[in-house]
């Protein structure tokens, strides 16, 4: 069993994009500058902006943080999504979900410039990417396929079951997945909260990708021997042996899961810290798309 380390790749991911940083300085040009919307005092929120920031930091970006108060109105943050759409300063930025009632998610979404969407959230990159043009993809099934190529984790011909169907990962994941290329060229099946015989479908899967959110959902006599595991779930368990009160616990039951299969990613150290460094990808693919503006 091998383990899919993520936190060891985003740090490769990351040294590799600081060289090239690195060289721009040397040759004076523009370094990429990503930005980050952050609406209200969510906790989760402000600690994924600012590992955003730290990781901007250390790979030699220019980081903007934009901190809005919870009470604004929709109306004042397509302003402040239109000011950054017209900045030339800035090749990307994200507005961190999720958003408070007032506002509509979809409407944000679509308000940002498609070429500034380093998210990939936009439907115009959406679309691209399910018809396999250059694209922004989304930062987690970015992640998942950076870790699979990098592993050497063959996908040809293999029978994918994805978990879930959310529009940040189940749904895009089953699109690359079943994709010409690698890692892709597998069979996909999409299972969700109304598929019958769901864990008949998980056992005669090649790979899991589980991104659910049930904590220890995926047990090992629903997997089969040597089946490749990707856990995407990510939830805080109340424990009181904790400091903070909680431990983070993804969809597998990693203990006995890992004992069955061939690769497998941990919860935490896994797919999360990939996010990041994916997100700097895009900044970097974004900067080069407006060279040439």
């Amino acid at each position: 069993m091998t383990i899919l380390d993520g936190k060891k790749i985003s740090n490769m991911i990351k040294d590799e994009i600081k060289e090239e940083v690195d060289q721009m300085k040397d040759r004076r040009e523009k370094v990429p500058h990503l930005a980050a919307v952050l609406v209200g005092n969510d906790g989760a929120s402000q600690t994924y902006v600012n590992s955003k920031v730290k990781s901007c930091n250390r790979v030699g970006f220019e980081s903007t943080l934009i901190k809005l108060e919870n009470t604004i109105t929709e109306l004042e943050l397509l302003r402040q999504i239109d000011k950054l759409n017209k900045n030339k300063d800035i090749d990307g930025f994200i507005v961190q979900l999720p958003l408070p009632p007032q506002i509509n998610t979809q409407k944000v979404i679509m308000a940002i410039d498609p070429d500034k969407d380093v998210d990939g959230f936009h439907p115009a990159n959406f679309g691209k990417m399910a018809l396999d043009m250059t694209s922004f993809i989304p930062a987690t099934p970015f992640g998942i396929l950076e870790l699979l190529e990098r592993y050497d984790v063959e996908t040809k011909g293999k029978h994918t079951v994805v978990i879930g169907r959310s529009h940040i990962v189940g749904r895009p994941m089953s699109i690359l997945m079943g994709r010409k290329g690698w890692p892709g060229n597998s069979t996909v099946t999409q299972t969700h909260s109304h598929t019958k015989n769901i864990t008949q479908i998980i056992s005669q899967a090649d790979i899991v990708i589980s991104a659910l959110g049930i904590p220890n959902f995926l047990k090992a006599e629903m997997v089969k021997d040597d089946a490749v595991v990707i856990d995407v779930g990510i939830t805080r368990v109340p424990d009181d042996t904790k400091k903070k009160g909680y431990r983070i616990a993804g969809d597998a039951d990693f203990e006995a899961v890992s004992k069955k299969a061939s690769f497998i990613t941990p919860v935490p150290g896994g797919v999360g810290p990939m996010t990041i460094s994916m997100l700097l990808k895009n900044t970097l693919l974004a900067r080069e798309m407006h060279l040439n503006d």
